[in-house]
């Protein structure tokens, strides 16, 4: 078998890659008021559907919210202070902006590396490498 034979075969045998980003959806937040205090329900889940640290992800919400937050025995979120589901869902499409989508590709493959104290967004799926700082 030639070269040109075999490639064609590898061709034919690999599988077709649906790449859009569209099959990335910022997910929805589960927010409710106590007291004082708003509670994110959902916290984990969000995590795991961003496939992000969650301490990560808690620190950009205090930043972007201006609130302190903990993370609860129950493992949700409570911020200090009245945050409508909107506004928490505008903070986390912020941050999958910036730490989840991929400036190249638009697609969610990707990881947080650090290199020399910056972070930086590594894609899977295309190979790019961007900072994250803004």
């Amino acid at each position: 078998m030639d070269y040109d034979e075999m490639l064609d075969r590898g061709i034919e045998q690999t599988p077709d890659i649906e790449g859009s980003s569209e099959r990335f959806e910022v997910p929805e937040p589960e927010v409710r008021q106590e007291g004082h205090a708003t509670v994110f329900e959902n916290f984990q889940q969000v995590c795991r559907d961003l496939d992000r640290d969650e301490d990560h992800l808690l620190k950009f919400l205090q930043d972007e919210l201006g609130t302190s937050a903990h993370i609860d025995e129950s493992n949700r979120a409570r911020l200090t202070g009245e945050f409508s589901q909107g506004r928490i869902r505008g903070a986390i499409e912020a941050y999958s902006e910036r730490y989840v989508l991929c400036s190249e590709c638009d697609l969610p493959d990707t990881s947080i590396e650090r290199e020399q104290g910056a972070e930086i967004l590594v894609c899977a799926a295309c190979g790019a490498r961007s900072s994250t700082s803004s």
